[in-house]
């Protein structure tokens, strides 16, 4: 079967992709956000073929996935006037929490019958009104990048891109507090500039933009996991932290307290409970590791690949009767 998708988010697509099928990317001579084509940093499989929009004109496609509202009409000008949902079978995968006017937020695809929506999370569904569109909830899958986890780094690590953008949403003004307690590694992109805006010492609040292949590694060294994320799906960097084997801390927003159970971590709204937490984990590496194994334990049972591409085969082939 060949699956049209966009390369949007990498993380989520690497796990997609280790499916059956053949997955068109299409890719532009510039490579802006709709031709970004094949993942640079992201181990993808030989099944992933980039396609030009010339290509794809006149290319075999079983199913569409879209994840952004002006795909659809990219999709049909692109396909040759195919229309998904009508001429070429479509589901279109919402990634994020909604946004603006929460909890009366209007998915772009409410009351539609010809495509299903697919949301990450329950809370995601919960929360989006979808109207009389059919909605589906097929949690995340992790590619398992193995007990890694050593801990030796006493400071915590927090994955975030753009923290100074994007601020009270991804908890950038809750850092320093949380920075006395334990020290921290911020990883990500664009976190260059982040303790001097945030008036921190370099050493309480360390950057680096590392590639993909290399991050695993440097958060498995790191003694916790902190998330500090106000308002998000559910952070894929939280799910990979829980499968390295890293007790995590987060705070009790959105999904998290779904993917964070008891004995795998702390989960808090009050930030000086998560500051407290750290600090223990910080003084009490045994601890940290006990937690840590529970909490890749936890990840694997409900966040593995295996569920994940069986959850999608599962809506794929009822989608294409």
């Amino acid at each position: 079967m060949n699956i049209l998708l966009w390369h949007v988010h990498g993380s989520w697509t690497t796990a997609f992709v280790q499916g059956p099928h053949t997955y068109l990317v299409p890719v532009t001579p510039d490579r802006g956000p709709d031709g970004l084509g094949r993942a640079r940093t992201f181990p993808w499989p030989e099944s992933v073929v980039e396609k030009t929009p010339a290509e794809l004109r006149h290319a075999p496609v079983d199913l569409v996935v879209l994840q952004r509202p002006h795909e659809a009409e990219l999709a049909e000008r692109w396909l040759g006037g195919r229309r998904p949902g009508r001429d070429v079978p479509a589901v279109y995968l919402e990634h994020n929490a909604p946004d603006g006017d929460v909890p009366h937020t209007r998915h772009p695809c409410a009351d539609r019958d010809d495509l299903v929506l697919v949301h990450v999370t329950h809370f995601n569904r919960l929360f989006w009104d979808s109207g009389g569109t059919r909605t589906e909830v097929i949690e995340h899958g992790i590619v398992d990048p193995g007990h890694l986890y050593t801990g030796a780094v006493e400071r915590a690590a927090v994955v975030v891109n753009e923290p100074v953008r994007r601020g009270r949403t991804v908890g950038t003004d809750l850092l320093p507090a949380l920075s006395a307690a334990v020290p921290l590694d911020v990883f990500g992109m664009r976190t260059d500039g982040l303790a001097e805006h945030l008036g921190l010492p370099p050493d309480r609040c360390r950057t680096a933009d590392l590639p993909q292949a290399e991050l695993h590694a440097a958060m498995a060294e790191r003694r916790l996991y902190l998330h500090p994320v106000r308002w998000t799906s559910l952070g894929l960097s939280l799910l990979e932290a829980m499968h390295l084997g890293m007790p995590v801390v987060a705070l009790a927003t959105t999904e998290a307290a779904e993917a964070v159970r008891p004995g795998t971590g702390t989960l808090s709204n009050r930030p000086e409970v998560l500051a407290r937490a750290a600090r223990t984990y910080l003084e009490d590496p045994d601890a940290a590791a006990e937690d840590g194994a529970r909490a890749r334990q936890a990840a694997l049972e409900r966040y593995g690949l295996k569920r994940f591409l069986h959850d999608w085969e599962r809506l794929i082939t009822e989608v294409q009767r």
